[in-house]
């Protein structure tokens, strides 16, 4: 420790004092002050201390002893509000110049007033140099000027929250004078003042401290600036606890706030852009976001090819591409600032700031909108919106994803304060970017959906068409509703004498490997019906080619899901079902099923077979609902059983319902319900079939099938006997003169005489070639349609007609040549009794003199048919 010996002086004078002494009044500085300010006391220790005799001081201010002339306001304004006098630290200035650092204690000196009461009409101040205070100067003297400057904004109010002392730092936003006396609402801004108000008037009634109330205000040097700050709010208690005011004080926290408000957006925009993978719907997610978190206005630009799905072509992006907004937001309701549409095409010039974003690839940014720049006077309409509606900065950046640009995104700020800075930069590369990646995802699901909804509308029948024997309409709902695909087909196949084959059919599982094997399957029952195979043979056929499809996938490793059976001896996605309920399952089985049905107009039967599939629903003319009992075979693919055909004669007007399992299934509802549902939906009398589909629909699919569903109507028609004309020939080659007169006249009557030469030569050609290769008896057959005219030929031999190239030196051998290229289409169709050869010519623009010369028919639905 150091000695007392060795203590240096103190400037000023006087003998020196330990730190540690209790202060000695006797030896502190005094002096008196009127109520002026004028000092009217002045002690030789007051003297020492300033240097100042009291001639030279007596009767002039005060301050002009103060180094700091604003210290007098500000004593004398707490001295004021604290009634009891104040105690602080003031910097004086000595007689020689310098300043001193005193610790002042200012007190009011009561005296009688002419009224007889007693008041304040003096004050008296005792100072010391601050190092002589007990306790090393480290007390509430020593506090004060170092309060007055600290990092941080405080202020002191009194109970009527008027504003007694501040810091330097509120001082420097708002001067003391401006200040000191008024209340919060007379020098704050309207909403900030009502703000710290309602929380100063609960701190006053409560005691409790309000802690960190965060707000944003614009700056007082540049009011187009917005800085965040933190408050708190404090009760001051007196002598006694006396609540005497408020004192809060302010952080700035605007660097916090804006990392905090960024990482709060891209939180945001992880959770709520790419819910879905559309593009539209994420650009406008974009959108969303953005405002107004970021900005006022948002709009999102996507090249064309990007909506399309389609890859864009790699490299910076020039004027050429189209580019469509896609999405927009605005704090503004319906967006007036936009000037476009959602859908609408996007114009840039090459000055523009769009354009120059895709070609550099990074973001442009105009911190200042100003009224000349070229991005707002290219376009006289984005002048006009930038004027109305205040833009004041505006932002562009690049949407990319993985190497390729799909478009821009613009941020605008008019309302909200401050320009685009380095920060709102960063945050909004790191908002695009993300986006970017969900609106990439978008753009590759679009591109894999089109390709797959391409595939299933090729996959699937185009058209319809039932000719003179059905009307039909279907209905298709995949489960896969994303892409749109499914493995469940429907088809109407014509067929030879008038008749038209019905199909329906399930694949197992969803999406493309099961749309695949559905094409497979469709396109090979259609080649088989073009054979004119019956119902039976045709699915056994299929069964073949099913079990061939196993093999290759079993050879391939392929393992699908195995399924599980109904009660009816039907199948459900995955497996396979014998007639006793039992399930089956084989490693790599495709687990199909199919209902093949063909109706002939002419005797109105309907002959059908199922390969574990459900049975169809027919709806009489009466109104009656019936599920006939079909056998019910088993899926393709097993080979074990032999499929079994059913023959019903249906009345005219009777309706054929075929469905998919997808349609009457659902996890809970098993097919029993389903299939009463169907049959209470199909009971509409009167309805169209498209009413009753729609009704269907309605009852059965109550939400998103979880299995791909098909329904397909049927009304049918029958051929009454004004249609149809038949004839039993013997098997004398003379009959074939007869038979060519019987088909003259029938067609002279029926109106058909432009067709009667191609038909006898046809009738001709067919009655002799079943008299030299076939056996009787034989039966010629014509039936008239509305665009057709069929000629069959029936015989009871098994040998199969063919075409062959006869030479030029044969008798023979070009009778069904001259067939083929006088008829639309021909062939063979085989019986329980023998076999048909049919003929098929159309009605519409012929004449007498000569045959049309066509070969396929005008739907496709046959080929001629060579055995």
């Amino acid at each position: 420790m150091t000695s007392e010996n060795d203590r240096p002086e103190r400037p000023g004078g006087g003998a020196d004092e330990r730190p540690g002494r209790a202060c000695d009044l006797a030896t502190a500085a005094a002096a008196e002050l009127d109520g002026r300010g004028a000092v009217v006391s002045w002690t030789r220790a007051a003297e020492r201390l300033l240097g100042y005799p009291a001639a030279e001081v007596l009767g002039h201010d005060a301050v002009e002893l103060l180094a700091v002339p604003g210290d007098a306001a500000r004593v004398a304004a707490v001295a004021h509000w604290a009634g009891d006098g104040w105690s602080g630290s003031v910097a004086a200035r000595h007689r020689d110049g310098r300043a001193i650092q005193l610790a002042v204690q200012v007190s009011p000196v009561l005296a009688a007033t002419d009224d007889g009461t007693v008041g304040a009409g003096r004050w008296s101040v005792v100072a010391l140099e601050e190092w002589r205070v007990p306790g090393g100067g480290v007390n509430q003297l020593m506090l004060e000027p170092f309060l007055a400057h600290a990092p941080v904004g405080m202020a002191v109010l009194d109970t009527e929250l008027r504003y007694v002392w501040v810091n330097a730092v509120l001082e420097r936003l708002i001067p003391l004078e401006q200040r000191l006396g008024r209340t919060v609402g007379e020098v704050l801004p309207r909403l900030e003042a009502e703000a710290f108000e309602e929380r100063m008037t609960r701190v006053l009634e409560t005691g409790h401290p309000v802690m960190d109330y965060e707000f944003r205000s614009p700056t007082y040097a540049d009011p187009t600036q917005e800085r965040a700050y933190s408050a708190s709010f404090f009760r001051l208690a007196g002598p006694h606890d006396r609540c005497v005011g408020i004192w809060y004080m302010v952080i700035d926290v605007t660097e916090r706030w804006r990392a905090q408000e960024g990482l709060a957006l891209l939180n945001d925009a992880s959770a709520r852009i790419g819910s879905t993978l559309d593009v539209t719907r994420t650009a406008q997610e974009l959108a969303d976001v953005a405002v107004p978190a970021l900005a006022d206005f948002v709009a999102v630009d996507l090249l064309d090819s990007v909506l399309r799905g389609e890859e864009p072509v790699p490299g910076p992006v020039d004027s050429t591409p189209t580019m469509r907004r896609t999405g927009q937001r605005s704090v503004r309701e319906g967006c007036p600032e936009a000037g476009l549409a959602v859908g609408e095409a996007v114009r840039r010039a090459p000055s523009s700031a769009v354009a120059r974003c895709l070609l550099s690839g990074e973001p442009v940014v105009e911190p200042l909108l100003a009224a000349d720049s070229p991005w707002v006077n290219e376009d006289p309409r984005r002048a006009d919106i930038v004027r109305a509606y205040g833009f004041r900065s505006a932002m562009v950046a690049p949407v990319r994803a993985r190497g390729i640009t799909l478009g821009t995104a613009t941020f605008v700020r008019s309302r909200r304060l401050g320009p685009f800075g380095a920060d709102d930069v960063r945050l909004a590369e790191e908002l695009v970017a993300r986006a970017a990646v969900c609106l990439d995802n978008a753009r590759r699901f679009t591109r894999e959906r089109t390709a797959a909804r391409m595939m299933q509308r090729n996959l699937l029948p185009h058209a319809l068409a039932g000719g003179a024997a059905l009307d039909v309409a279907s209905w298709y709902f995949p489960a896969d509703a994303p892409s749109g695909v499914g493995g469940d087909w429907f088809d109407v196949i014509p067929l030879s004498g008038a008749r038209v084959a019905l199909v329906v059919g399930d694949v197992v599982g969803h999406g493309l490997d099961a749309a695949a094997s559905m094409g497979r399957l469709r396109t090979a029952v259609r080649t088989l019906a073009n054979l004119d195979l019956p119902p039976d043979e045709l699915l056994a056929r299929l069964d073949d080619l099913v079990i061939g499809l196993m093999e290759t996938r079993r050879d391939g490793g392929a393992a699908p899901d195995h399924g599980t059976a109904t009660d009816d001896g039907t199948v459900t996605d995955g497996g396979a079902a014998f007639d006793d309920g039992t399930a089956a399952t084989l490693q790599g089985f495709l687990g199909a099923t199919c209902l093949y049905a063909v109706y002939d107009p002419v005797s109105r039967r309907c002959t059908m077979a199922r390969a574990g599939h459900l049975p169809p629903a027919v709806l009489a003319p009466d109104g009656a609902v019936e599920f006939p009992d079909l056998p019910a075979g088993p899926p393709l693919g097993l080979g074990a059983l032999p499929f079994e055909p059913a023959e019903l004669e249906l009345a005219e007007g009777s309706l054929l319902a075929l469905y998919t399992n997808g349609l009457i299934e659902t996890y809970d509802r098993d097919i029993g319900v389903g299939m009463a549902r169907l049959g209470g939906a199909l009971a509409a009398p009167g309805a169209t079939l498209q009413e009753i589909g729609g009704n269907v629909v309605t009852a059965l699919l109550t939400g998103p099938p979880s299995d791909d569903a098909a329904l397909l109507l049927a009304r049918t028609h029958a051929l009454d006997a004004s249609q149809v004309a038949s004839w039993d020939l013997g098997t004398d080659p003379a009959v074939v003169a007869g038979a060519r007169n019987l088909a003259g006249r029938q067609l002279t009557e029926w109106g058909l005489e432009p067709l009667r030469f191609t038909t006898e030569l046809v009738v001709s050609e067919l009655v002799t070639n079943a008299i030299r290769h076939g056996s009787g008896p034989i039966t010629l057959r014509l039936i008239r349609q509305e665009a057709a005219l069929i000629c069959e030929v029936f015989d009871t031999g098994s040998t199969a007609p063919h075409l062959r190239h006869a030479r030029t030196t044969d008798e023979g051998g070009r009778g069904l040549l001259i067939v083929a290229q006088l008829t639309r289409r021909w062939g063979t169709r085989y019986t329980a009794n023998g076999k048909i050869i049919w003929a098929e010519q159309g009605q519409a623009d012929r004449d007498e003199e000569g045959p049309e010369q066509g070969a396929s028919s005008g739907d496709g639905a046959g080929a001629v048919a060579v055995g």
